[in-house]
C-alpha cells in the first residue's frame, strides 16, 4: 500500500497555476482559487498564476515558461472552444497517459458516465510536469486529493513525481 515516509524531509515544489477561460476574470475564478488554495496548504509555492484565453497558440506560450509544474484548469472537454488537451499534446515531450486515465476513475464514482467528457492529461516537456484538468472546483478537488497532493510529495512511497524531476532532462545529457 502507498504510504508517507515521514523520515524524509517535504521539498516544496513551484507550481503555476494557468485557468483556460474565455470568460473568467480573477474574481470568477473558483477553480484557480481551489488549486491555489489547495497547493498551498499542502507547503508548496504558487510561482505564478493566469488566466488565458481557450487559444491553442496562447496555452502553448504559458506552458513554455519553465516551472517545476504547471497545473490548468479549464478547457478539458469536448466542445468546440476546448483546446487545453490539444495544446498540451503539442508540447509533450512524454505524456503521463495513466493521469487522465486515473482522474477519470477517481471521477466516475461522483459524475458517473458523465466523467468521459473529461479529457483530463498529464506529460512532461522541458523538465516540467503539466497537469491539465477540467474547469469546476469539484474536478480540481479531486485531481488534487485523489493525484496530484501524493504525486507532488517527494515523501509518498513506493514513488512519486518529485523524486523524478532531477532526471525529467537526462536525454539532453547524451
Amino acid at each position: 500500500m502507498p504510504r508517507l515516509d515521514e523520515t524524509r524531509p517535504f521539498l516544496p515544489v513551484n507550481i503555476a497555476l494557468l485557468t483556460v477561460s474565455d470568460t473568467r476574470d480573477a474574481a470568477q475564478d473558483r477553480s484557480g482559487n481551489t488549486l491555489a488554495d489547495l497547493a498551498a496548504s499542502a507547503g508548496h509555492r504558487i510561482a505564478a498564476r493566469r488566466i488565458v484565453r481557450d487559444e491553442q497558440d496562447q496555452i502553448v506560450a504559458q506552458l513554455k515558461e519553465c516551472i517545476d509544474v504547471v497545473i490548468s484548469t479549464g478547457g478539458t472537454g469536448v466542445t468546440g472552444r476546448d483546446v487545453t488537451p490539444e495544446a498540451f499534446h503539442s508540447v509533450y515531450e512524454k505524456e503521463i497517459a495513466g493521469f487522465g486515465e486515473l482522474f477519470r476513475w477517481l471521477s466516475y464514482d461522483k459524475v458517473g458516465t458523465s466523467t468521459i467528457q473529461s479529457r483530463a492529461t498529464a506529460g512532461v516537456a522541458g523538465g516540467t510536469y503539466l497537469f491539465a484538468l477540467p474547469g469546476s472546483p469539484s474536478a480540481c478537488r479531486d485531481a488534487w486529493d485523489g493525484i496530484l497532493l501524493h504525486q507532488l510529495d517527494n515523501r509518498f512511497r513506493p514513488c512519486n513525481f518529485v523524486e523524478l524531476m532531477p532526471r525529467l532532462q537526462e536525454h539532453l545529457k547524451r
